[in-house]
């Protein structure tokens, strides 16, 4: 008997529209693995932060690379991410590691850095991956890709309101300022810039709550890929 068949999700999608959120709750309702590949990203990010090394300088952010101890492990159905033994938690979430991490994405030998860490694990596991190039770079052949996108003004909402619970002194026209810059900056970039695949579905998700849009989602996948077992 053959090896069970795996399958992969991808979700992309702008800052603040969710796909964290909806990714984790698809791939626990479906029994797959959720894997958060912003967090690696982020992870890069908050090594440049420590070692003082700007984004906009590649050659000093590839120079990390070689000594970084970054590790993805599987837990509780889940991804986390280690940085030198160590689990990461919100201070990959903060406004400054945020800004670096979508510098630091745009670097060629940074993307291959990860690639090959995010397509072993969709190897071996049916997962729902988020980010922003995974169903046009990461997983090109999965058999469903989501796009979950917001108006500006509500993902500028929820990111605001994220950051104000943890404490984080912020407004929300700044959040809204910093989120444009970001998608000009994810949409722009030259290497796997943030645009959706020529297959992707599209969810909006404007008006939906979190438990809405995971039931848009679920009944997409439903659509697409028949019925799969749900927790749901």
């Amino acid at each position: 008997m053959g090896a069970a068949k795996t399958l992969q999700i991808a979700i992309d999608g702008p800052s603040g529209s969710g796909k964290s959120t909806l990714a984790r709750r698809l791939a626990k309702a479906l029994g797959f693995v959720y894997i958060d590949t912003g967090s690696l990203y982020r992870a890069i990010g908050l090594a440049a932060v420590r070692a003082g090394v700007p984004p906009e300088k590649p050659e000093g952010v590839c120079a990390l690379l070689d000594g970084l101890n970054l590790e993805m492990r599987l837990e509780d159905g889940g991804s986390a991410v280690y940085l030198d033994g160590r689990k990461l938690g919100d201070e990959i979430r903060t406004t400054l590691v945020t800004q670096y991490s979508s510098q630091v994405s745009k670097i060629p030998q940074v993307r291959a850095f990860l690639l090959e860490t995010q397509r072993e694990t969709a190897r071996k596991y049916s997962v729902v991956m988020d980010g922003r190039d995974i169903g046009t770079v990461v997983l090109p052949d999965a058999q469903l890709k989501l796009f979950l996108s917001a108006s500006p003004e509500t993902r500028a909402e929820r990111r605001s309101a994220e950051l104000l619970a943890k404490g984080e002194r912020v407004t929300k026209e700044q959040v809204l300022a910093d989120l444009c810059q970001r998608d000009e900056n994810d949409q722009n970039r030259e290497i796997a810039p943030a645009k959706p695949a020529p297959d992707a579905v599209f969810l909006d998700n404007s008006g939906l709550d979190a438990e809405e849009t995971l039931q848009a989602a679920l009944a997409i996948v439903r659509e697409r890929l028949g019925d799969l077992p749900t927790s749901v």
